[in-house]
C-alpha cells in the first residue's frame, strides 16, 4: 500500500510552500521548511534542537518516586512523577501535559541511567564522548554505534527526561504490572495490562498537575504497550512517540516463519531477574508500610513468568505459545484503530524489522499526523549518528517537536516532517512521500544453477536470472553452526554482537560458506529496491520437516556481502493465509503470510519437493553501479532460529535440497527500479 503527502506533487526535488490550518481554521503558509526530500528537517529541524538545547522555561525538576496508583482490580502500580521546578526545586503548580511510559524493566534501572546521564561532570562527558568518537571502519566501529545511542536520544525518551520536563511537561513512569515495584502479575502485554494503560491515562489527565491532554512515548515494550493503549482510543490521549514498536509480536520476533527465535528466553530471563529487584528509592518506607511484603507474596506467585510454559513448548510442541495462538492475538496492537498522531522509529535489522514499515502502512491516519523514520540499525543502537550533517534530528528533538504540536498546538512544522524518513541501505538518509519509494516496479528474478563466478566460498555459486532454469537438478544443503557469525547473530541479541566486528554485520561471506548463493550480473546504473520481497523455493528434504533461513545481500565489487534483509520458514508451516498476504497487480505474491497455527501445519514427505514462499522483511536499499544482488539459502540459522525438539526429531540429522525445476521455478519477486539485468 502506498500513501502519499500531497498527490499533485510533480517531484521530489521541487521546492513547496507548505500550509497549516489555524485554530480559527484558516489556511495558512508555513514558512522554514525545506523541500521534501530534506531529513534533517531543515530550518525547521534546526529550531526544533534549539527548543531542546537552549534555555528551558524551568530550572529545575522535581522527581516524586513514591507514587500509588490503584487499578481498578485493585493492584497497586508504582510510578515516577516529574515535574517542573524553580531554582530552589520548588515544584512548579501550573498544569502541563502529561507524557506516560509504562515498561517492565523496573524504575530503578530508569532511575540509575537517569542518575549516570545528568551527573554534573560525567553526563555532559559521556554524552560529547557519544557524538564525538566515531571508530567507524574500525575493529571498534559496532562499539562505537552502541555508545552512539547516548547521544542521539533515545535514552530520553526511554527513562526521565528533564529537558522535556522542564519545557513544561510532566513525566509519569509506571512499572508495569508483576514488574518493578508494581504489585500483581506480569502479564507480558495481556489484555488486563492494556486496561492498566487505559486506566493511567485516565489518572493522569485527572491530576492537578495535568491540563488534560496526555501523549504516550516508549523504547520497545513501552512502544508496544503505548500503541496498544492508543488503539482503545482513550479521549485524553493527544500524540504517541513509540520507538521500535511491534504490531506482530509472532512474525517479528517470537516463532518467525514458525521457529522459535533465541530472543526470546534471553529477554524473559532478564525482565524476570529484574522484576525481584526492589526499587531502592523506596525500599525503607515500603518494609515500614508492609509494601514488601505484599511485593514478595505477588512475585512468589510467579517467579519466573513464562519460563516454565516456554521450556515446556520448546521440548514437547504441547504449548500453545509455540504457535499464533490466541494468546498473542490479545497482545498485538490493532494500529488500524488508531486515532492519536503516531510517530514511528524503527530499523531495517531490529528484532521487530517488519512492523517498522507495517505499522505505518496501518495506521489510518493521512500523512504528517503520522510519521514513520527507519535507520539501517538493530535495536540497542537506534538513534546512532541522528543530529549529524545529513542525518535526522536526534530522538529526544523529534520526541519533544511531535507533542509540542499535538498537545500544546505549536505550528512547529513537525507534521510536514517526511512523513516517511528512511536510511536507505548502500545510500544515505532519505525524506519522502511514500513506502515504497516511487518509482519502482515488481520483478523476478529466478534461481539458476550455472555459476555467477562470485561465491566460490559458497557450498554452490549459483546465477540469479531473468529467466529460469534450463534443466532439472537439486542442490544439496545441510544445517550448521555458521549462522553465529552473522547479521542473523546479531538481530537476535539485539545488535549486542555487533561489536565483534564485520562478520556480525557488513560481510556475510563467513556464513555463505553453509550456504547456497545466487547473485545477478552487476548493475548498471544505481538501482532502488524498496517494499516487501517473497522468496519461491521449490525444495525437499530427507525428513519430515525442514527449516530454511534466506538473505538477500548486497554484493559489492570487491566481494563483501552485506545482508540488506532476511526471512524464514519451517517447511511444515508453509500454508498460506490469502487474506492477509500482498500480491502484485499481476497476482503474483510480494508479502507471504503464513498461519504458523497448530491445525495449519502441513505434512512434509521425505523426499518430495514441496512449494514454500519465504517472506522477507520489507526494506529499502540501493545497489551502486557494479553491484550485485545476491540471494543465499541456508538449512538453518542458529540461534535467529530455533528448531523444538520434537522437529528436531523429525528431522534426524536432515539433508535438504532445493530443486532447480523449469516447471516448478524458484525465484526472488520484488519491487526495484531499472539496472537489473
Amino acid at each position: 500500500m502506498t500513501y502519499q503527502l500531497d498527490p499533485g506533487s510533480p517531484g521530489m526535488s521541487r521546492p513547496r510552500v507548505a500550509t497549516t490550518r489555524t485554530d480559527s481554521g484558516r489556511i495558512a503558509p508555513h514558512f522554514g521548511t525545506l523541500p521534501l526530500g530534506d531529513p534533517t528537517g531543515g530550518a525547521d529541524g534546526i529550531r526544533w534542537r534549539e527548543a531542546v538545547d537552549g534555555a528551558q522555561l524551568y530550572p529545575r525538576v522535581a522527581v516524586d518516586r513514591d507514587v500509588k496508583l490503584t487499578m481498578s482490580d485493585g493492584v497497586t502500580l508504582r510510578a515516577t512523577v516529574v515535574r517542573p521546578a524553580n531554582r530552589f526545586g520548588q515544584t512548579v503548580l501550573t498544569p502541563y501535559p502529561a507524557i506516560i511510559n509504562i515498561n517492565p524493566y523496573n524504575r530503578a534501572a530508569v532511575d540509575f541511567i537517569d542518575t549516570i546521564t545528568h551527573a554534573p561532570a560525567l553526563g555532559r562527558a559521556l554524552r560529547v564522548a557519544s557524538s564525538s568518537i566515531d571508530a567507524t571502519g574500525t575493529a571498534l566501529g559496532g562499539l562505537t554505534r552502541l555508545t552512539g545511542t547516548l547521544s542521539g536520544g533515545i535514552l530520553d525518551v526511554f527513562g526521565i527526561n528533564r529537558t522535556l520536563v522542564r519545557s513544561g511537561y510532566v513525566q509519569v513512569i509506571v512499572d508495569v504490572r508483576g514488574t518493578g515495584a508494581s504489585g500483581g502479575k506480569w502479564q507480558i502485554l495481556g489484555a488486563r495490562e492494556q486496561q492498566d494503560s487505559v486506566e493511567v491515562i485516565s489518572w493522569a489527565a485527572e491530576q492537578e498537575w495535568c491540563d488534560g491532554k496526555v501523549g504516550l512515548a516508549g523504547w520497545s515494550y513501552s512502544a508496544i504497550n503505548s500503541l496498544q493503549a492508543a488503539d482503545k482510543r482513550p479521549a485524553e490521549l493527544g500524540a504517541v512517540f513509540a520507538v521500535e514498536g511491534c504490531d506482530d509480536i509472532v512474525r517479528d520476533v517470537y516463532i518467525t516463519g514458525g521457529m522459535p527465535s533465541a530472543f526470546i528466553p534471553m529477554w524473559l530471563s532478564v525482565v524476570n531477574v529484574l522484576k525481584w529487584v526492589p526499587n531502592p528509592s523506596t525500599y525503607l518506607r515500603d518494609v515500614m508500610r508492609g509494601d514488601t511484603l505484599r511485593w514478595l507474596r505477588d512475585r512468589m506467585a510467579s517467579p519466573a513468568t513464562e519460563i516454565p510454559s516456554l521450556l515446556w513448548g520448546f521440548l514437547t510442541a504441547r504449548d500453545d505459545r509455540i504457535f499464533d495462538d490466541p494468546y498473542f492475538d490479545e497482545r498485538d496492537p490493532q494500529i488500524d484503530r488508531i486515532t492519536a498522531p503516531t510517530f514511528t522509529v524503527g530499523g531495517w535489522h531490529d528484532l521487530f524489522g517488519r512492523s517498522a514499515t507495517g505499522i505505518y502502512e496501518r495506521l489510518r491516519l493521512e500523512p504528517g499526523r503520522k510519521q514513520m523514520l527507519v535507520g539501517d540499525g538493530y535495536h540497542f543502537d537506534v538513534g546512532t549518528g541522528h543530529g549529524s550533517s545529513c542525518a535526522p534530528p536526534r530522538l529526544d528533538v523529534l520526541e519533544r517537536a511531535w507533542f509540542d504540536r499535538w498537545l500544546k498546538g505549536h505550528r512547529n512544522g513537525i507534521d510536514h516532517y517526511g512523513p516517511v524518513t528512511m536510511m536507505q541501505q548502500g545510500g544515505t538518509w532519505t525524506s519522502g512521500a511514500a513506502f515504497p519509494r516511487p518509482g519502482v516496479r515488481p520483478r523476478r528474478l529466478y534461481l539458476t544453477e550455472e555459476p555467477s563466478t562470485t561465491a566460490d566460498h559458497a557450498v554452490h555459486d549459483g546465477s540469479l536470472s531473468t529467466a529460469p532454469a534450463h534443466g532439472v537438478s537439486s542442490l544439496y544443503i545441510r544445517p550448521d553452526l555458521r549462522g553465529m557469525m552473522s547479521r542473523d547473530m546479531t538481530q537476535v541479541t539485539a545488535g549486542a554482537s555487533m561489536v565483534l566486528g564485520n562478520r556480525f554485520t557488513t560481510d556475510a561471506r563467513f556464513q555463505e560458506r553453509g550456504g547456497l548463493s545466487f547473485t545477478s550480473a552487476p548493475v548498471t546504473e544505481a538501482t532502488h529496491l524498496s517494499g516487501a520481497m517473497n522468496l519461491r523455493l521449490n525444495v525437499a528434504t530427507t525428513a519430515h520437516e525442514g527449516t530454511w533461513a534466506v538473505t538477500v545481500n548486497d554484493v559489492a565489487p570487491d566481494g563483501t556481502s552485506t545482508v540488506l534483509t532476511n526471512g524464514g520458514l519451517s517447511a511444515t508451516n508453509r500454508a498460506l493465509d490469502r487474506s492477509l498476504s500482498t500480491f502484485t497487480a499481476d497476482g503474483h505474491l510480494l508479502g507471504a503470510h503464513h498461519y504458523l497455527s497448530r491445525k495449519r501445519k502441513l505434512p512434509v514427505p521425505a523426499d518430495e519437493p514441496v512449494r514454500i514462499d519465504v517472506d522477507l522483511v520489507p526494506t529499502d536499499a540501493v545497489l551502486e553501479p557494479g553491484h550485485r544482488l545476491r540471494v543465499d539459502v541456508y538449512a538453518a540459522s542458529f540461534p535467529r532460529y530455533l528448531t523444538v525438539v520434537p522437529d528436531l526429531i523429525k528431522a534426524r540429522g536432515r539433508k535438504q535440497r532445493i530443486v532447480l525445476d523449469p516447471e516448478h521455478p524458484s525465484y526472488l519477486t520484488f519491487l526495484a527500479g531499472d539496472g537489473l539485468a
